[in-house]
């Protein structure tokens, strides 16, 4: 897979061995791996905390969440739903609309090694991209990257597409706006010509001709 297309995630599980299982899952998967501890820690490295972050994310884009889903502190579930309906505030305390929104389109996995339908449910009606059981295998990360390989494609094809209709939008503006010049300035030198004194000289004889007739 080429570097421009290697895929970052962030992997959240308060186990220890889970968390180097998934880390090593995503690495063979040729994904960029960032793995914390807790909902916290992952609210801190996506700067969702509402305070300054050491961690911080560094301008690098995070192209796939996977949590687990029972965690002290924070579950996975409360995880999700803070990232969905996320809102970041700058340094000055102002509202960044456009990161929020991005980092809410971000994809949630959830991990679990129960089974728990009402659980399941939850989660997909949240807004997770899936609910994954433990022991998580290497097919279901490779399917995951390929999803999200896809899904960033389609992306990059719908920006194209609109970047190519802003353009013609505003070839088409720029044209009437000329046709729309040439048209006034036609207008004008037509009105100029015919409030000049030669003009009105030149119709006098007429006039006179008019009225001896």
């Amino acid at each position: 897979m080429e570097m421009a297309q290697e895929l970052h995630v962030l992997a959240v599980d308060d186990s220890h061995v889970d968390r180097k299982v998934i880390e090593r899952l995503l690495k063979i998967s040729c994904c960029k791996v960032t793995a914390v501890e807790s909902g916290t820690r992952a609210l801190q490295y996506l700067g969702l905390d509402g305070e300054k972050s050491s961690m911080g994310i560094d301008g690098l884009k995070v192209n796939l969440i996977l949590t687990d889903y029972s965690m002290p502190g924070m579950t996975g579930y409360e995880l999700l739903k803070k990232i969905k309906s996320s809102l970041t505030v700058n340094d000055a305390f102002i509202l960044v609309e456009q990161e929020s929104s991005v980092l809410s389109k971000i994809p949630v996995v959830i991990m679990s090694s129960e089974k728990i339908l009402p659980r399941i449910d939850r989660c997909l009606e949240e807004g997770a991209e899936e609910f994954l059981l433990k022991p998580v295998k290497l097919s279901d990360v490779k399917r995951l990257r390929d999803f999200i390989l896809r899904g960033e494609g389609d992306d990059n094809k719908e920006t194209e597409k609109n970047i190519k209709q802003v353009c013609s939008r505003k070839r088409k503006f720029q044209d009437d706006l000329a046709t729309q010049s040439m048209l006034s300035a036609v207008v004008t030198v037509h009105d100029i010509e015919l409030s000049s004194p030669e003009s009105s000289e030149s119709q006098q004889p007429l006039s006179k001709q008019s009225k001896i007739g």
